[in-house]
């Protein structure tokens, strides 16, 4: 039976086992749990030093949501890359002898890490550039919803429908990004209608915007205003514009609102609509 001393003697001589040589730094088992373990500390620190940034820091100081999100993605880079340089040079590691590795690296990415690598450059030009945001309402060619989140690699969407979509960031830079938000969240939703040709124009633009005032959801300035769009076929066509901050994210929903107003109202009024009606949205 092993005696305290022995085991002792063991366990230094077992961590002290080395396994390889990295140029002239030996690579033991200590090493490679120390490397493990300072790791470890590093990833946790800075994702805990990004959520204090995001969630207690800025907050007090009223930062934009996705400003702040940027700003704690990027401090979050900068500590793991000086973090990952300290923890080698602590370890005692020549650095130099990865150079190798880093020639064979970059041959790596340059026939099959191509979509990785463009996806983490576009992920830095979208935190330093900042075309798109956390919290930002955008439709990427057909797909609309909000940021909820940007990585090294892709960018989080969540639609109306609660489902989370994962975009290559890639495409948030090289596609057409239509931003609701990018200035602020006020924008213009058009509520096109027709009416007979018997109708009063006047009237039917009093009782539009009688509509739109009665929607808290609709901003009082900029004002609502009724365009008269044509004279079609079958129909005159006005187009209600209005403003928003509360349906940025929901238009269909602000629209779906109004329209059952607009055909109350209507009723109420006697005003007639065209038969056939061509709706357009």
């Amino acid at each position: 039976m092993l005696t305290f001393k022995e085991l002792l003697e063991w366990t230094s001589n077992t961590l002290n086992f080395e396994l390889f040589s990295l140029g002239t730094s030996p690579f033991s088992i200590k090493t490679f749990f120390w490397l493990l373990f300072s790791f470890f500390l590093l990833f946790y620190f800075s994702s805990k030093m990004k959520k204090i940034l995001v969630k207690k820091v800025f907050p007090r100081y009223k930062v934009d949501t996705g400003i702040g999100d940027s700003i704690a993605a990027i401090v979050r880079y900068i500590i793991l890359i000086i973090g990952i340089v300290v923890i080698f040079q602590t370890t005692g590691i020549d650095l130099s002898a990865f150079s190798v590795l880093l020639g064979a690296l970059g041959v790596g990415i340059g026939f099959g890490l191509q979509s990785i690598t463009n996806n983490f450059i576009s992920g830095l030009i979208i935190l330093f550039e900042r075309p798109v945001k956390v919290g930002d309402r955008v439709d990427i060619e057909g797909l609309e919803g909000n940021i909820i989140n940007i990585a090294a690699r892709a960018t989080t969407i969540l639609t109306n429908d609660n489902i989370a979509v994962i975009v290559p960031n890639s495409d948030l830079i090289n596609k057409r990004v239509v931003n609701w938000s990018h200035n602020n969240r006020s924008v213009r939703i058009n509520i096109p209608i027709g009416v007979a040709y018997k109708e009063d124009p006047a009237l039917v633009k009093k009782l539009l915007i009688e509509v739109a005032k009665s929607n808290k959801g609709i901003l009082e300035n900029p004002e609502p205003y009724v365009r008269f769009e044509a004279y079609a076929e079958s129909s005159l066509n006005f187009n209600l514009q209005v403003w928003t901050t509360d349906y940025s994210d929901r238009p269909r929903t602000l629209k779906s609102e109004l329209y059952y107003s607009i055909f109350s109202i209507f009723r109420e009024h006697n005003i007639e609509l065209p038969f056939p009606q061509e709706m357009y949205i």
